[in-house]
């Protein structure tokens, strides 16, 4: 899936971040370890937008993240990130990330979460509803 070509417009959730002057480094160019950041947000917004982050006792980690580096991304601008789910399991969420600046594919991203309970650190399966509410974000 990760080398998939994806035009911004494809992915089921749209959203952006902005460069900052602190993502950059003496290259001049925002350094390759905040693409994982605008990843997150992307992950963020769904999980936001599904209400999912204020569950007590509930979290959902990081367990994968497979990033492919395009093209560089320059300051100062915005990031527009493309996020859709490719696989839902019975607590984990398989994601498809695209980044993009001014219009231009600069990253392509397959990632895996894991829905889990705090206090015990055990993967906690999702429920009937939430997959229901995920297959909207589906893409093939």
């Amino acid at each position: 899936m990760i080398n998939k070509k994806a035009d911004y417009e494809d992915f089921p959730l749209k959203t952006y971040d902005k460069v900052r002057y602190g993502d950059t480094d003496s290259q001049g160019h925002v350094n390759n370890a905040v693409f994982s950041t605008f990843l997150e947000t992307g992950r963020s917004e769904l999980f936001y937008q599904m209400n999912l982050l204020g569950d007590e006792n509930i979290m959902f980690g990081l367990v994968s993240v497979k990033l492919n580096l395009i093209s560089e991304i320059t300051w100062p601008g915005t990031v527009e990130i493309g996020t859709a789910i490719t696989k839902i399991g019975n607590s984990s969420i398989s994601f498809f990330h695209g980044l993009y600046q001014k219009g231009k594919l600069v990253a392509l991203a397959e990632a895996v979460s894991v829905r889990m309970d705090e206090t015990t650190r055990k993967s906690k399966s999702l429920s009937d509803e939430m997959k229901e509410e995920l297959e909207k974000y589906l893409m093939a």
